[in-house]
């Protein structure tokens, strides 16, 4: 029997031996594999030059996922993971001994084997050591915070908060390295309380030896209040190190309780001449893209396009560099593809956005309203939700400057519901537009707040009588309505009367001088004095 002269271009080579099958262990990367391999009775009709049956079907372990070989003579194989480390072993029960072996010349990186693809470019230019962590000079320069607990040896819980793609699970597991503590990475994705409890259980063990340990939880922020509690004793008594990270403000999305156990770190995005050192790297470490290289002006852009995130600007220029070699900025720009802005429907950007929107529009600013209004639409934030906000800004920022700012931005909803995106958008932008160059006044706004606080925190005074309502005849008797004056029938009676719990003065609004509001101000003046208020009149 002849097996295996052309597995996966040549990584092993066996010899001959008849029989009805055979086993062999390798070393793959580290660990030892059982491989079984045995002839098929059905199948020993078709005869290699030797005479001796075609070995068909490769067995590794006892369950797995199909895959497809290249190789001479084996067509079918099921891969599991490795039993155990053990190399070499003797031959599995019930089969022929273990046929000798000697490995062929390689012609992978040595960590691709017949069994595992090439780690990605990111993963394998992860730092090893602190010194070759890329940015976050804030917290691992010279007297920075991580710098000091690193001298000290003694960390505590932390929470690091960053935008992805900064490098928050490398710098986890580079602390644990340095202080010496066994490290437990969840992912807050997938794990559940059963895994901390699990992690407990072996902090504890652990504990015995004399060697501490730290719970990396990834997307800290998907846990909720419940999981998180989980966390709390075990934080508190020392027996787990926590360090979170997530992209979300911990303000919102981590309890206090977790908070005050723990600093929170916050990572910055890498900035581009940063990712440009990250990128150079890659073309010339052993562990990177060895052979390729690339022309200054495609590292430049791809420099730009990532937008601090290392591992968005590892991964396309390892897809670029499969397109063109030296890699150029037209493989740049396909191995990226559409660029779309950062946004998260939910996080903290996405209100950061909107702030920044309403904020150009009150700042009449309408370049700026219109950059970040198409931010959002490119992000793909909902144009009904930005249409709504957009109604708001024209209530709060523009009111009564403007009276026509309100029924505009209505109609742009009503379009926005009508069309969709992206026809919609136009609508959008031209109440942006407007809102920007609008007269502003937010008086209205200022004097209902006010009304708002006056009855939130004074008592519910008694409504005068004669401005209650008289339907019945029982009523009227009560003096509901009694000496009410009719402004069409008397005008000079109805302005002499109160309209005000007893012995309540207010003066909540007062208009600006901006646009339609300024025309009446003199209005409003002559309305103050003819109520007999003019001496409480704002200016």
């Amino acid at each position: 029997m002849r097996f295996g002269e052309a597995l996966r271009g040549g990584l092993f080579q066996l010899g001959e031996r008849g029989g009805q099958g055979g086993a062999l262990a390798v070393d793959v990367l580290g660990v030892g594999c059982h491989l079984k391999f045995q002839s098929v009775p059905s199948l020993r009709g078709a005869q290699d030059d030797a005479g001796a049956g075609d070995v068909r079907d490769l067995h590794v372990g006892r369950k797995g996922g199909e895959v497809d070989l290249v190789a001479q003579r084996v067509v079918h194989a099921v891969i599991v993971p490795p039993r155990r480390r053990i190399f070499p072993v003797p031959h599995l029960p019930g089969t022929a001994p273990c046929l000798p072996f000697t490995p062929a010349p390689r012609p992978y990186p040595a960590r691709v084997t017949l069994f595992d693809p090439p780690a990605p470019l990111a993963e394998r230019l992860r730092p090893r050591t602190v010194a070759e962590v890329v940015g976050q000079t804030h917290l691992l320069g010279p007297g920075r915070p991580l710098t000091r607990v690193l001298g000290s040896g003694r960390l505590g819980s932390l929470i690091l908060w960053g935008p992805p793609g900064v490098g928050k699970t490398t710098l986890a597991r580079l602390l644990a390295g340095e202080v010496g503590a066994h490290f437990i990475p969840l992912s807050a994705v997938t794990a559940g309380v059963k895994d901390v409890r699990e992690a407990v259980t072996e902090a504890e063990r652990l504990r015995g030896r004399g060697q501490k340990t730290i719970l990396f939880l990834d997307e800290i922020h998907r846990f909720n209040k419940a999981q998180q509690d989980a966390l709390l004793p075990h934080v508190e008594s020392g027996l787990l190190t926590l360090i979170g990270a997530t992209t979300e403000n911990p303000s919102f999305e981590v309890n206090p309780a977790l908070r005050s156990r723990a600093r929170t770190l916050v990572l910055e995005a890498l900035k581009p001449e940063e990712v440009r050192g990250l990128l150079e790297r890659a073309l010339t470490d052993p562990r990177g893209l060895s052979g390729v290289t690339a022309e200054p002006e495609a590292l430049d852009l791809l420099a730009r396009l990532a937008e601090g995130d290392a591992r968005r600007a590892l991964s396309t220029l390892e897809v670029a560099s499969t397109l063109s070699n030296p890699v150029t900025p037209d493989a740049i720009t396909e191995a990226f593809g559409r660029h779309l802005p950062q946004m998260d429907k939910n996080g903290e950007d996405f209100y950061n956005l909107i702030s920044a929107l309403h904020k150009s529009v009150r700042g009449s600013h309408v370049d700026g309203a219109l950059y970040w209004l198409a931010r959002m639409v490119e992000g793909g934030a909902d144009p009904l939700y930005v249409a709504r906000r957009v109604v708001r800004m024209a209530a709060e920022d523009i009111g009564l400057a403007d009276p026509q700012a309100l029924r505009l931005c209505i109609a742009a909803r009503d379009t926005v519901e009508f069309l969709g995106s992206p026809e919609g958008d136009l609508a959008l932008a031209q109440a942006v537009v407007y809102l920007a160059l609008a007269p502003k006044s937010n008086s209205v706004y200022v004097a209902w707040k006010n009304a708002l606080n006056v009855v939130r925190d004074g008592e519910s005074l008694p409504i005068p009588l004669h401005l209650r309502n008289a339907p019945t005849a029982l009523m009227r008797q009560q003096g509901y309505g009694k000496g009410y004056a009719y402004y069409f029938d008397d005008p000079e009676g109805s302005f002499a009367q109160n309209y005000l719990p007893d012995g309540v003065q207010l003066d909540l609004y007062a208009p600006t001088g901006e646009g339609w509001e300024a025309r009446v101000a003199d209005r409003w003046r002559k309305l103050r004095d003819a109520h007999g208020e003019g001496e409480n009149a704002g200016t």
